[in-house]
């Protein structure tokens, strides 16, 4: 089966400054890929690139089987995408700023109606077709990006950061709206900081960092590999407790006033460290996504 998008080597240089070095993945029909990193990994670099909207330096890619450079226009007619900024036009109501859109892609003004009354009630938002943008929430707002990026019924669907800055009852609806797309075999290309979001809704998933692509995997499979089943906390350890951690040789991280251990065994050695010290300030918990991210990332702020 041909990749929806088979990007190898790609490289995006602004002057001296490698934004993006020799990154290669490929997203298959019908699944939800994800592009996690901290801030100035490369992901929304990556991402423009995939969309025409920043041309690609040096390294190969296709979209649908076609070379990007040769089929942009083609392509482009193919994709949705809901960018991290918020470009709603604000003269406009809800109604109008899917009408609208829908010109960019020729589609006739009847199609396009039904196809903006589908969206808005979808997305839950047809009791506001008639409001400006700017009346709405920011969820609301949120949710509208990502219905007019469908406007045209894409077959791929490219989202940056698709929840940032919303509440949780937000973030919920939109993830529920998206698994049902997912569902109904839309492909689609997430970037996001929210290691729930990517855990739930990507298939597969790379993390980067500095422009280049540190692993690449299942969420499942790699909290597995680089965090465990389990992981242990241990809160405000003394040195007994940390040297009793050392010697057994178990991969952990010391954040000072915590223990991260991460063991294949940790069950028991929650148990040990219940006989022979007090177990109150353990806390045994499932690895995430998160942990993985923290891992292979670091976890000094990025600015």
């Amino acid at each position: 089966m041909t990749a929806v998008i088979a990007a190898k080597n790609l490289r995006k240089l602004f002057g001296s400054l490698t934004a993006v070095a020799d990154v290669s993945f490929t997203v298959k029909k019908g699944e939800c890929f994800g592009l996690l990193g901290p801030n100035g990994a490369g992901k929304t670099t990556t991402i423009r690139m995939l969309y025409g909207f920043s041309p690609v330096t040096a390294g190969t890619l296709e979209l649908f089987g076609m070379p990007f450079a040769e089929n942009l226009r083609a392509i482009k007619l193919r994709i949705g995408v809901c960018q991290q900024e918020n470009n709603l036009d604000t003269d406009l109501t809800v109604n109008e700023n899917l009408l609208v859109f829908s010109r960019y892609f020729d589609i006739p003004r009847e199609i396009a109606r039904r196809r903006a009354r589908e969206l808005l009630e979808f997305f839950a938002l047809g009791h506001r077709s008639e409001a400006k943008t700017a009346e709405l929430s920011g969820g609301m707002q949120r949710r509208l990006m990502v219905a007019r990026s469908l406007i045209n019924q894409p077959d791929l669907l490219i989202l940056d950061e698709p929840t940032t800055g919303l509440d949780p009852q937000s973030r919920q609806q939109v993830w529920a709206r998206l698994e049902e797309l997912k569902n109904a075999g839309l492909t689609i290309l997430l970037t996001t900081h929210y290691m729930e979001e990517a855990a739930r809704l990507c298939d597969r998933l790379v993390i980067m960092d500095r422009g280049q692509v540190l692993v690449e995997g299942k969420p499942i499979d790699l909290i597995r590999r680089h965090a465990g089943r389990e992981v242990l906390e241990i809160v405000q350890p003394d040195g007994r407790m940390r040297e009793y951690i050392a010697r057994r040789g178990d991969a952990f991280e010391d954040l000072g006033h915590r223990l991260l251990v991460y063991s294949q065994s940790c069950e028991e050695l929650f148990t040990e460290l219940g006989a022979q010290f007090s177990a109150a300030n353990c806390l045994l918990r499932m690895g995430t996504l998160e942990d993985v991210f923290l891992r292979l990332t670091g976890r000094e702020l990025r600015e």
